[in-house]
C-alpha cells in the first residue's frame, strides 16, 4: 500500500467512522458501553466564494499528511479530513495506541514501541460493549436511523486503548499550539437499566474536526485528542479480591481502571504531542455527562495534586457521584456478579469471554479505593454554608491560596482575567449544565405515581419534616395529578443529580481558587430536533454536525428581524425580565419555532469561540458573571440575579442543604430508577413488554441484561432470572 499517494479531496460531508475520536464526522457523544453517531453536516462558515464555485473547481490536490516523530522513532501516516477547505486544512491521525493492557482488571501501561512506519489512517477498536438496536441518535436527538450512515465498530478488550489526533495542517514541533483532550460521556439505555450506561463511540466518530477547523478560521488554532478507554465491568470492577490480586503484581489501588487509562492518555499526550505540533504545557481537558464527572475525579485525584497533566478544564453537565462506594461495597456487587456466573476466583472471572460479560457491570463507576482520590475530596460537593460549618483538612490547606484579581492591561475586555497564577493542581475551570439534563431519565420518571413518589421520598429522607419540606419545594403531594407529577419528578431529579451538584462543585472550586478562575454557564437553548434543552444538546452546537430540520433552515423574515433586534447586544439590562413574549395587543401569544438558522448559528458560533478562547489561555467571559446560551438564540454574560431565575438556587438552599448532598443525591438516584420492581408478576410484565415492543436478538439481550441486573440488586432470585429469560425468548 502506497501511503504517500496523492488524493483528490473535495470539501464534503464527513463520512461515518468507527472510532470515538473522529471530530468531523459524528457528534462527540460517547458513553461507557456504545458509540453515539450523529450525521454529518456541511463545514461551518464555508466562504461564499467557495460555495459559489463550479463543482469542478472545488477539488484541490493534497498529499497524505505524515509526522516524523523523533522521540517515538516512527513516522505516523494520517489522512486529510473531509471538512478541510483551502483556508483551513485539517489533518487526522487515527487509532494510535497509547497504552497496553497486561490482563483484565489490571492497570494499563504506557505504550511507546512503534514500528518505523505507523499507519494512522484507520480508527482503532473500542472496548467491548452492548450494541443497542435503537440508535442513541434516535433516542437522544430524535434523528431517524434512515438518515444516518451505517457504522460498524470493532471491539477488542485488549486493543481498545487508542487515540486520534486532529490538527490544523502545516504544524511542526515548534508550533506548540494548545491541545484540547475530550473525555466522552454516557447515556441512559432506558429499557436495560435505571442507571446511566456508557456507550463508546469509536474514537473518531464525533465532530472535533469542526472545532479544529473553526479554530483555524478565527486565528486561534487548536489540536484535539479523542480516545477510547475501558468501560463498565472492564473499566470499573473492584473488590477486596481484586485489590489483593493487583497488589501481588505491584499495582497500587484497585478498580478505576478506566480513570487510570485516561491518566495514561494524558501521560502520552504530555510526552509525545509536541512532535504533532501541540504544546504539552497547554492542555485543556473537557467532557460531558460521565466524562465531565471523570474530569472532576481527575481534579480531585492524588495524581493531580502531585503531578498535574492538564492546565484547565471544562465540565459540561456532569453526572456526578458524590457517594462513590469504597472497596468493600464495590466488592459486594462483584461477589454477587461472580455468584451469578457460578465462579469463585479472579482467574475464573478473567477466563470468561468478554462477550458473555456485556450484561454485567454496566453501571459500575468510580470507587474510593483510598489511593486514587486525595484526602478530603468529598468536601468538593459541600455547599458554601456546609463548608463554613465543617472545615476539612483539605479545604483548610487550599484556603491559603488567596489569589487577588489583577487589572487587565490588554485591549481585550476579558484577556486580563486569567492573569492570576494559582497552584498547578487548581486548574482554571469552566462549568455548567443544561436546563433539562434529567431528560435521560424521562422514561423511568413517567412510571411514577404521586403516592409512590411521596412514599419513596419519605423513605430516603428518613425525616418527616425534611422530606415534607422537599416535597413542598417541588409541589409534590399524594394528590398531584399523574400528568403533573412526572414533570415535577423530572425537575427534582435534574436538580438532585446534575444542577445542584454542579453548583456545589463550582462554589467549592471558586472558594479554593480565592474567588476567581471559575467560569459558570447555563445552557438553555433547545435542540434543533427536540424542542427541549435536553441532556447533551450542547454537544449538537459545540460539534456542529447534526443536519438541521427544514423548519430550522427556513426562518421567516419577520422572525429574523425580531431576533436581529433582540439579540443585537451581548448583554441585557440586569434589572429587566429574563424572558420575551411575542403576541398581540390583546395579550394573546403564539408559539414560534424554538430554533431557526439564526439562533442555531449564533449559539453555535458563540459556544465554539468561547471554548477555543479558553483553550488558548483567555478568559471566556467575566468570571464574576454567568454566561447564558439560549433560549431563542440569546447568549452573553448575565448577572447572578438572572442566574437565580434560570436555576432553582433558592429551593436548593431551603430544601437541599438541610438534607445534605448524600441524601439529596440518593433521592435523585432512586427517583431516576423509577418505581421498584417488587415481584415475579412485575418481572413477567416487563419481559413481555420488552419482547413485544422490540423484536430480535438485540432485545433478548436486553431482557437478559435486565434480569441479571435485577438479580445483582437482590430484587429477584436466581431461579426467577431463568424464568425471566424464558419469557423474554418466548415473547420475541
Amino acid at each position: 500500500m502506497n501511503l504517500f499517494r496523492e488524493d483528490w479531496l473535495m470539501p464534503s460531508f464527513p463520512t461515518a467512522h468507527t472510532n470515538c475520536a473522529d471530530p468531523g464526522s459524528l457528534v462527540f457523544y460517547h458513553s461507557r458501553t456504545c458509540l453515539v453517531r450523529l450525521p454529518p453536516s456541511p463545514p461551518p462558515s464555508l466562504p461564499t466564494t467557495i460555495c459559489s464555485m463550479p463543482i469542478a473547481q472545488m477539488y484541490c490536490k493534497v498529499s497524505a499528511p505524515q509526522v516524523h516523530h523523533i522521540p517515538l522513532q516512527s513516522t505516523f501516516h494520517g489522512v486529510v479530513h473531509s471538512i478541510s477547505t483551502p483556508e483551513a486544512q485539517v489533518h487526522q491521525y487515527r487509532g494510535i495506541k497509547y497504552a497496553s493492557i497486561p490482563a483484565r482488571f489490571r492497570q494499563s501501561k504506557l505504550f511507546t514501541s512503534y514500528k518505523s512506519s505507523t499507519d494512522a489512517t484507520k480508527y482503532g477498536p473500542i472496548c467491548p460493549q452492548y450494541k443497542s438496536r435503537e440508535s442513541i441518535e434516535e433516542a437522544m436527538f430524535g434523528l431517524s436511523d434512515d438518515n444516518l450512515p451505517k457504522q460498524s465498530f470493532k471491539q477488542n478488550e485488549f486493543e481498545c486503548l487508542n487515540l486520534n489526533i486532529t490538527a490544523p495542517a502545516g504544524l511542526n514541533p515548534h508550533s506548540r499550539i494548545p491541545v484540547m483532550v475530550w473525555i466522552h460521556g454516557a447515556i441512559c439505555l432506558l429499557l436495560l437499566t435505571e442507571e446511566l450506561i456508557e456507550e463508546q463511540a469509536p474514537a473518531g466518530s464525533t465532530t472535533e474536526a469542526a472545532l479544529v477547523h473553526r479554530s483555524t478560521l478565527i486565528g486561534k488554532p487548536i489540536i484535539m485528542v479523542t480516545f477510547n478507554f475501558r468501560l463498565g465491568l472492564f473499566g470499573f470492577a473492584a473488590g477486596p479480591m481484586l485489590r489483593e490480586d493487583n497488589k501481588a503484581v505491584g499495582d497500587e489501588g484497585v478498580g478505576n481502571y478506566g480513570l487510570r487509562d485516561q491518566r495514561k492518555l494524558l501521560e502520552w499526550v504530555h510526552h509525545f504531542i509536541g512532535d504533532f505540533g501541540g504544546n504539552p504545557s497547554n492542555i485543556t481537558l473537557f467532557g460531558e455527562s460521565t466524562g465531565a464527572a471523570d474530569i472532576v475525579s481527575h481534579l480531585l485525584s492524588t495524581a493531580n495534586e502531585t503531578r498535574p497533566l492538564f492546565h484547565r478544564a471544562i465540565v459540561q453537565s456532569a453526572i456526578l457521584e458524590p457517594n462513590a462506594p469504597d472497596v468493600s461495597a464495590a466488592g459486594w456487587h462483584l461477589s454477587r456478579l461472580m455468584s451469578a456466573l457460578h465462579i469463585t476466583t479472579v482467574e475464573q472471572l478473567r477466563a470468561i469471554d468478554a462477550d458473555k460479560l456485556f450484561a454485567y457491570g454496566l453501571t459500575l463507576r468510580n470507587v474510593d479505593d483510598g489511593v486514587f482520590f486525595r484526602s478530603g475530596w468529598r468536601s468538593c460537593f459541600q455547599p458554601d454554608d456546609a463548608h463554613l460549618r465543617d472545615h476539612h483538612a483539605f479545604s483548610e490547606l487550599l484556603s491559603i491560596h488567596k489569589i487577588p484579581k489583577r487589572p487587565s492591561r490588554s485591549p481585550h475586555p476579558n484577556a486580563g482575567l486569567t492573569a492570576f497564577h494559582p497552584p498547578a493542581n487548581l486548574q482554571p475551570l469552566v462549568i455548567g449544565d443544561c436546563a433539562s439534563d434529567s431528560s435521560v431519565w424521562s422514561l423511568h420518571a413517567a412510571q411514577w405515581t404521586a403516592p409512590a413518589v411521596v412514599r419513596r421520598i419519605k423513605a430516603v429522607c428518613q425525616s418527616l419534616s425534611k422530606g415534607t419540606n422537599l416535597m413542598h419545594a417541588y409541589d409534590i403531594s399524594p394528590y398531584t395529578s399523574d400528568d403533573e407529577v412526572v414533570q415535577r419528578v423530572l425537575d427534582l431529579i435534574n436538580d438532585a443529580r446534575v444542577a445542584w451538584p454542579t453548583e456545589c462543585v463550582a462554589q467549592s472550586a471558586r472558594r479554593d481558587r480565592g474567588g476567581h478562575g471559575v467560569w459558570r454557564y447555563v445552557f438553555d437553548q433547545d435542540g434543533p430536533t427536540v424542542n427541549l434543552p435536553h441532556h447533551a444538546v450542547d454537544l449538537v452546537y459545540l460539534f456542529d454536525n447534526v443536519p438541521l430540520p427544514e423548519s430550522v433552515r427556513s426562518p421567516s423574515s419577520s422572525m429574523m428581524s425580531f431576533y436581529g433586534d433582540f439579540c443585537e447586544f451581548d448583554d441585557v439590562d440586569e434589572d429587566s425580565d429574563d424572558s420575551v413574549v411575542i403576541g398581540d395587543e390583546d395579550g394573546c401569544s403564539w408559539i414560534q419555532p424554538c430554533v431557526d438558522v439564526w439562533s442555531y448559528t449564533h449559539v453555535r458560533d458563540t459556544m465554539q469561540e468561547r471554548w477555543i478562547a479558553f483553550a488558548n489561555g483567555e478568559a471566556p467571559w467575566n468570571d464574576e458573571k454567568v454566561f447564558v446560551f439560549g433560549p431563542e438564540g440569546e447568549s452573553g454574560e448575565r448577572s447572578a440575579c438572572i442566574f437565580d431565575g434560570r436555576r432553582r438556587r433558592q429551593v436548593w438552599k431551603e430544601a437541599f442543604e438541610p438534607l445534605g448532598m448524600q441524601v439529596v443525591h440518593k433521592v435523585g438516584l432512586e427517583l431516576s430508577r423509577g418505581p421498584p420492581v417488587e415481584g415475579i408478576l412485575d418481572i413477567f410484565f416487563l419481559s413481555f413488554h420488552i419482547s413485544h415492543m422490540h423484536s430480535g436478538l438485540a432485545f433478548i439481550f436486553i431482557g437478559f441484561g435486565l434480569a441479571e441486573h435485577l438479580f445483582l440488586r437482590g430484587v429477584v432470585t436466581d431461579s426467577m432470572v431463568s424464568v425471566f429469560k424464558i419469557v423474554v425468548i418466548q415473547g420475541v
